[in-house]
């Protein structure tokens, strides 16, 4: 049986974004997936450089839209997919996503919404909705399971 379990933050300022995602970074290891929602400028890239900083990553950390893969070297290596200009699964599949999933490192997936059918069903889920200017909602969930 599969048992979210919720966590709702406002932050209040895109440092307290950094900071949540910094926080939430403790729930991760090596193999992890999280993937993130929100529209354009909700903030799911300041959270991911939160989660960086938690792992000692000395790189700039930034969108990778138009790269699409980011690798960032940290305590482990973490890999940040933006799947937000991805038209198709054969795209999504072309970039090794796979790959990266199976690897010993961390995933984190904006726009990841677009899987479909690659999602593994155990993760992170991080939704960011913008409330106004400089707040946003973060709902972090995560799915376990029972063996």
């Amino acid at each position: 049986m599969n048992l979210p379990v919720v966590e709702v933050i406002i932050s209040r300022s895109e440092e307290e974004t950094v900071k949540a995602g910094e926080e939430f970074a403790h729930l991760l290891e090596r193999g992890s997936m999280v993937a993130l929602y929100g529209d354009l400028g909700a903030g799911k890239t300041q959270f991911v450089k939160g989660v960086c900083r938690a792992f000692k990553v000395t790189e700039v950390v930034n969108s990778p839209t138009f790269t699409i893969v980011n690798e960032y070297h940290g305590t482990i290596p973490i890999f940040h997919i933006d799947l937000y200009r991805m038209k198709s699964m054969d795209e999504i599949l072309g970039i090794g996503f796979d790959e990266y999933l199976e690897s010993d490192g961390i995933c984190l997936v904006e726009w990841a919404e677009k899987l479909e059918g690659l999602m593994p069903v155990r993760r992170f889920d991080v939704r960011m909705s913008v409330i106004d200017d400089s707040s946003r909602e973060i709902t972090l969930s995560s799915t376990k399971r029972d063996n």
